[in-house]
């Protein structure tokens, strides 16, 4: 059965992280996308490593991790944009498609003639998708972005890391670039619905996606605290200002989380644990009374969950149906038996030889499911098939283009 984006070609003028990740999105949905790349460099992830990808022979490839990490299921041309000749092509690539993502500066690709307003006129259905750090208007429109300034400015870090007063405490960004992938899946959301509109209309328009925005708009039910409170939300570290408890806890061997959000999760709790008596407690026998108390409560919580180990914890808890859950490693995620019945590790043949592995897409359509159809291309891989089958060019040509170095 053929995807449901398979009627659509993206033509993906993004680099790095937001822009690949929404076109990664289409791409597992079916459409083909033809990403364009600098030649000789590529996209600038490609250059992101190590860690490599390992070719046939099991040595270092020329493949990035992170590159390998957000462009499956799409076809590498490379093409020199900054030159005449190379926006005359890419030109006649987003006539040929219904759909185009950039995250290049405010402005640049007006300069090119590849910008919304110039393609539009020829291609009045191009769904025109860019991303930007702080969007298309504004006093800091002009301004470069990355995610960790975003983490900040929107207010994330604000909310992230131990509470102060404890120790390691200070605000702390996020382990991966969230407000990229967040962009990225926005984005593809937006795109999807200009899909639909223009199916039914004919009509393109045009996607104004900022990370400055999509930072913002994540924190939703605390800022929405905030707005209505007045009350400026902060950090709790692993706990949660209204529950308890709820956070991480040391064990024998490590340390494990425990969830507890009701009044008979915690008496289970506390009749596995061997303490009965604490959950009849007047100070902790409900949730109110634990949140007052929380500082006598959870010392005395930390020293009973040390008396054993993650594993013991976990399997007394689970068959005591109280929320708890293991803090994986990366290795540890990927050994655990529901990963491994879900198939989120996806082994993909790379031209190179041996195997691109990536993680798989969590879309689970029963009807037009996600397929791995393309690993993700080696720089320039699909030049002659681009510009052959899709715009007619001769080998001549494309000989002439490359001496040239304009692909």
């Amino acid at each position: 059965m053929p995807g449901p984006l398979s009627h659509i070609r993206v033509l993906d003028l993004s680099r790095v992280l937001a822009g690949p990740w929404a076109a990664q999105n289409l791409a597992d949905l079916g459409a083909e996308v033809i990403k364009i790349e600098r030649p000789g460099a590529g996209d600038d992830t490609r250059g992101w490593g190590p860690p490599w990808m390992k070719d046939g022979a099991g040595k270092d490839s020329s493949e990035s991790a992170y590159f390998l990490s957000v462009n499956r299921n799409k076809k590498s041309v490379t093409l020199d944009i900054s030159r005449p000749e190379g926006q005359k092509i890419a030109r006649e690539l987003a006539l040929k498609s219904q759909v185009l993502i950039e995250n290049y500066k405010v402005g640049t690709l007006k300069r090119y003639g590849l910008d919304f307003d110039s393609i539009k006129k020829e291609n009045p259905g191009l769904i025109y998708c860019s991303v930007t750090g702080f969007g298309q208007d504004g006093p800091y429109a002009p301004r470069p972005g990355y995610d960790f300034i975003f983490q900040g400015m929107g207010g994330l870090m604000s909310i992230t890391g131990e509470r102060d007063g404890q120790p390691g405490a200070g605000p702390q960004k996020v382990g991966i670039a969230i407000t990229d992938v967040l962009t990225g899946m926005y984005a593809s959301v937006a795109i999807l619905a200009a899909i639909t509109h223009r199916e039914r209309t004919g009509q393109g328009q045009y996607i104004d996606a900022a990370l400055l925005d999509t930072m913002v708009a994540f924190n939703a039910n605390q800022i929405v605290s905030y707005l209505c409170s007045g009350k400026i939300p902060v950090r709790w570290g692993n706990a949660h200002p209204q529950v308890v408890p709820y956070e991480v806890f040391p064990t024998a061997d490590g340390h494990i989380i425990l969830a507890i959000g009701n009044d008979g999760q915690f008496e289970r709790f506390c009749e596995v644990a061997d303490a009965a008596a604490l959950a009849q407690e007047p100070r902790f026998k409900t949730m109110s009374q634990r949140i007052i108390h929380r500082g006598e409560l959870i010392p005395l919580l930390t020293e009973i969950m040390r008396t054993r180990s993650k594993r013991e914890w976990i399997e007394l808890l689970e068959a005591a149906a109280v929320p708890c859950g293991p803090i994986n490693n990366m290795k540890e995620v990927f050994e655990d038996p529901q990963v491994r019945h879900r198939q989120l590790r996806v082994d993909m043949p790379h031209p190179l030889g041996g195997v691109a592995p990536v993680v798989a897409s969590p879309m689970r359509l029963s009807e037009t499911p996600v397929e791995y159809r393309l690993a993700p291309p080696t720089l320039g891989q699909h030049n002659e098939e681009v510009l052959r089958d899709l715009l007619g060019k001769s080998d001549a040509e494309i000989a002439r283009l490359r001496a040239a170095g304009i692909v």
